[in-house]
C-alpha cells in the first residue's frame, strides 16, 4: 500500500501483482539497432493519462485493465522491440535484444473519485502511485516499458506509462498509444510503424562538418550550483493564454528590423531563457546556453518515412553572454532561438550523428537551460473506448536545468511553462512573467 496526501484525505492505491505482457503472435528474436540519436537519451519518460467513467455504454471500469492488457498485446505485435530488453553491443552502444519478454503490467485500485486525484497533479507523490517504476541498479536491467492501469471509485481510471525515451521521441510516443487505443477500438492502425532506424547510422567514414556546441562544458562562473544548494527549489507553473501568447509574438516583432516572423515556440523560448538567466544573477561575462530539440523528421534529405518509430529530434542550441542577452531587446534572444532552428538542416543532422560516433559526448547542462516541449503533442487524444483522456502529461518534477513547455488540457493553444528555481531567483522570475 502506497500513501500520498490528497486534499484532507490520503490517498491509498492497491497494486496488484506484475505480470508481463508479451506480442499476442511470434515476433522477431534478433538485435535491434538504436542509432546515435537513441544513445544519449536512455532515460525513463513517465505519462499519466486521465479517463472519465463511460456514462454512454455504461461500462465498468473494471474491463478497462483487460481491454488495455488485451490491445497492449496485440499492438506489440507491431511495436515489438518495446517487449525486449537493452543490452550492450559489440561497438558498446546501446541495443535492444528483441526476447519478446514483453512489458510489465499492473493493475491497482484507488480510494477516491477521479476528480479528486486531478485536483492534485503538482503533488509529486501522485505520479509515484499512479506510474509503475521499476528500480535497477543501471538502465539495462530497467524495463522498456511499465503500464498501470488504475480504477477510480467513480468509475473512471488511469493509465501511467513508464518508458525509455531511447525507444521513441514524443512523437513516436504519441503515435504508439494511439495505436494502442486503436487495437483497443478493433481499428486498423492509421499510423503503421516503421522500425528500421538504420536510415539513421553514421556515413563510413564519419563526417563532422558543423561546430557542435549543444555538447559544449560552460565553466559556471556565476557559482549558480552553490545558490541551488544553499535554497530550496521551488516549482511553478506559467500559463501562457492564446491571447498572452499573441501578444508575446507581437512584442518580438515590434521594431520590424529584428525579426520579420516568429512562431510561438521561439517567443516563448526567449522569454524564458532571458528571464530564467536574469533571475539566477549571472554575471554578465557568464556565457549561457539554451538547448531544445527540432524534429528532424521532414529536415532529413530524403524525410524520414511516415510513422517512423524511435527518436527524429535533434537538439541545438543558442550561445550567449548573459550580459548581452540582458542589455538587449527581448527580439535578440527571439532571434538567437530562430537561428538555433534554421541551423537543423540534413547536412547538421548527419554531422552530429557523426560527431556522436567519433566523441561518445553527451549534452552539457552547466549554465544551460533545456527547454523540453510536450505542447504541441497530441496525448490528450489517446482514445481505449472511454473517449479522449480528460487529462494527459508528463509525470514528476524536472530536473532543475530543465523548463516543460505544456499543453493546457483541452485548450489546444494554450502552455503551461513549467520549471524549478531557487527561492529568491523564483521570486525574480515571478516578477519578470508579470507580462
Amino acid at each position: 500500500m502506497e500513501n500520498a496526501t490528497i486534499d484532507n484525505f490520503e490517498l491509498q492505491v492497491r497494486r496488484g501483482e506484475s505480470t508481463r505482457v508479451k506480442p499476442a503472435e511470434e515476433t522477431n528474436k534478433d538485435f535491434y539497432f538504436l542509432c546515435n540519436l537513441d544513445q544519449n537519451i536512455a532515460v525513463i519518460m513517465r505519462t499519466l493519462y486521465f479517463y472519465k467513467p463511460d456514462d454512454q455504454d455504461k461500462r465498468s471500469n473494471d474491463e478497462a485493465a483487460n481491454i488495455v492488457r488485451d490491445s497492449l498485446s496485440q499492438v506489440l505485435v507491431h511495436y515489438y522491440p518495446l517487449a525486449g530488453s537493452l543490452a550492450i553491443s559489440s561497438e558498446g552502444k546501446l541495443i535492444v535484444e528483441c526476447t519478446g519478454e514483453g512489458v510489465v503490467f499492473v493493475e491497482a485500485e484507488a480510494n477516491c473519485k477521479i476528480e479528486e486525484a486531478i485536483r492534485k497533479l503538482d503533488d509529486v507523490n501522485l505520479g509515484k502511485q499512479l506510474v509503475f517504476d521499476v528500480d535497477g541498479s543501471n538502465i539495462l536491467e530497467v524495463p522498456l516499458m511499465t503500464a498501470q492501469v488504475t480504477k477510480f471509485r467513480c468509475g473512471g481510471f488511469t493509465l501511467g506509462i513508464c518508458m525509455n525515451h531511447c525507444m521513441a521521441d514524443g512523437l513516436s510516443a504519441v503515435e504508439f498509444v494511439n495505436s494502442w487505443g486503436e487495437t483497443a477500438r478493433g481499428l486498423p492502425l492509421t499510423a503503421p510503424p516503421f522500425l528500421d532506424r538504420t536510415l539513421l547510422k553514421a556515413q563510413i567514414p564519419p563526417t563532422v562538418e558543423f561546430y557542435h556546441d549543444e555538447f559544449l562544458e560552460i565553466k559556471d562562473i556565476s557559482n549558480t550550483h552553490q545558490l541551488y544548494s544553499e535554497e530550496e527549489t521551488q516549482f511553478r507553473s506559467f500559463y501562457f493564454s492564446p491571447e498572452k501568447l499573441s501578444q508575446l509574438k507581437k512584442s518580438a516583432l515590434e521594431d520590424g528590423v529584428t525579426l520579420i516572423k516568429c512562431s510561438t515556440f521561439e517567443a516563448l523560448a526567449g522569454l524564458i531563457w532571458r528571464a530564467r538567466t536574469k533571475a539566477l544573477r549571472m554575471r554578465p561575462d557568464q556565457q549561457t546556453k539554451l538547448l531544445f530539440a527540432v524534429d528532424g523528421r521532414s529536415r532529413f534529405n530524403p524525410p524520414l518515412p511516415k510513422g517512423f518509430f524511435g527518436n527524429g529530434i535533434v537538439l541545438t542550441y543558442a550561445l550567449c553572454d548573459a550580459g548581452t542577452l540582458q542589455e538587449n531587446q527581448f527580439q535578440h534572444a527571439v532571434k538567437l532561438v530562430q537561428d538555433a532552428i534554421s541551423r537543423v538542416t540534413d547536412e547538421y543532422m548527419r554531422s552530429a550523428i557523426d560527431y556522436f560516433e567519433m566523441t561518445r559526448a553527451r549534452p552539457s547542462l552547466s549554465a544551460t537551460l533545456l527547454i523540453t516541449t510536450w505542447s504541441r503533442l497530441a496525448f490528450h487524444s489517446m482514445d481505449f473506448g472511454w473517449g479522449e483522456a480528460i487529462y494527459s502529461g508528463p509525470v514528476g518534477l524536472p530536473q532543475r536545468e530543465v523548463a516543460l513547455f505544456l499543453p493546457c488540457g483541452q485548450d489546444t493553444k494554450g502552455i503551461i511553462v513549467h520549471l524549478g528555481l531557487p527561492t529568491s531567483s523564483m521570486e525574480i522570475f515571478e516578477e519578470l512573467m508579470q507580462i
